[in-house]
């Protein structure tokens, strides 16, 4: 736990001066107050993690996270597991969609075995931080203990700390695990209250059958276990995933160094609810890149109060929705930077 706790204690709130400041600057720009919309609000949030202090955001990396989920078992996926390492095999020739748009955005792909079942031995581009091999079926005991769930995020931690350390500034979250919406829909309806039917989508393409399945699988996980919502690293030990916990603990890494966590899909944001109840200040550190048309995901996303940059029906996770949101937090920080001012051009600012 001394990593963990080390690194809660060095979160803090960003300083709301800086937001003030930054709001004068967007209102002197020249354009109506306030017509770049929602751009602003990420170009001021940006100004205030750094305290006008940032001229790039140029480096940049996705961490992919693999782990495997026992609660298969339970025929909560249309997929089998050995998909997960398939899909590991992939990101490492290059040829998923995370690859291809990361590619595309200049950011780096880091894939990071956390909990895969399945032995890749030593190939390179493949960080090996291995903490379980798979969850535990959840439906019949705990998915970790909770010395495996506060060691999944550490291994978030290190990897956030050294990226960060070596100047990268968006750090996004991406996730690989066949079977995960499951844990997240746990995840998410314990910390936000809401009914796990409101929560729990149909992941990789199950059936209404097998949703209704999905469901009730999960409520009686949740009825098993009682987790309390408001100790997160029991939820995450009880009914989570190794994956899911790596994400939070590169989210707190994130916000103890003063960089940008951009945060995936629903898989994610079950890892940012983690990361949230621990230390809510994460938030203020935090860009959710899209909205997934996975159901619980906006409701995960009010709860910390976020809002998604992008809205493209997008439910494939691998980190893919961070990248192309990435661009989009880029060129905020360049209309702060670049474009004129007013008071600077000697346009007239009204008739």
């Amino acid at each position: 736990m001394e990593l963990l706790q080390r690194t809660l204690n060095r979160i803090t709130n960003t300083d709301k001066e800086w937001e003030k400041r930054a709001q004068g600057h967007l209102d002197d720009l020249t354009k109506p107050v306030g017509s770049l919309g929602y751009i602003e609000e990420i170009a001021r949030k940006i100004i205030t993690i750094y305290e006008d202090k940032i001229d790039n955001l140029d480096r940049k990396a996705v961490f992919t996270f693999a782990g495997d989920h026992g609660i298969t078992a339970q025929g909560v996926s249309a997929y089998p597991k050995d998909v997960t390492p398939q899909m590991v095999f992939n990101f490492l020739r290059g040829g998923a969609a995370i690859n291809v748009i990361a590619r595309h955005v200049g950011a780096e792909v880091v894939v990071v075995d956390v909990g895969v079942d399945y032995d890749f031995a030593d190939i390179q581009g493949l960080v090996n931080m291995k903490v379980v091999r798979g969850t535990k079926n959840f439906a019949k005991e705990p998915a970790m203990t909770f010395q495996e769930a506060v060691r999944t995020l550490e291994v978030g931690i290190e990897l956030g700390n050294n990226y960060c350390q070596r100047g990268y500034r968006l750090l996004g979250t991406g996730d690989m695990g066949i079977g995960n919406t499951t844990p997240s829909s746990a995840i998410t309806s314990v910390i936000t209250g809401a009914s796990v039917s409101e929560v729990t989508g149909k992941g990789t393409g199950i059936t209404d059958e097998g949703l209704s399945q999905k469901i009730g699988v999960i409520e009686k996980a949740i009825a098993m276990h009682k987790p309390d919502p408001s100790k997160p690293l029991e939820v995450l030990s009880k009914v989570g995933g190794a994956e899911i916990g790596a994400i939070a603990g590169l989210i707190l890494a994130a916000a103890a160094n003063k960089q940008i966590a951009v945060i995936d899909g629903f898989i994610s944001t079950a890892g940012a609810l983690i990361a949230y109840v621990l230390k809510p200040e994460v938030k203020d550190y935090m860009f959710a890149a899209h909205l997934s048309v996975e159901r619980g995901h906006i409701i995960a996303l009010d709860y910390i109060g976020l809002r998604p940059i992008l809205d493209l029906d997008m439910r494939l996770g691998e980190g893919t929705g961070a990248a192309l949101a990435m661009p989009v937090i880029e060129s905020s920080l360049k209309i702060y930077r670049q474009m004129a001012t007013f008071s600077g051009a000697g346009v007239s600012t009204k008739l």
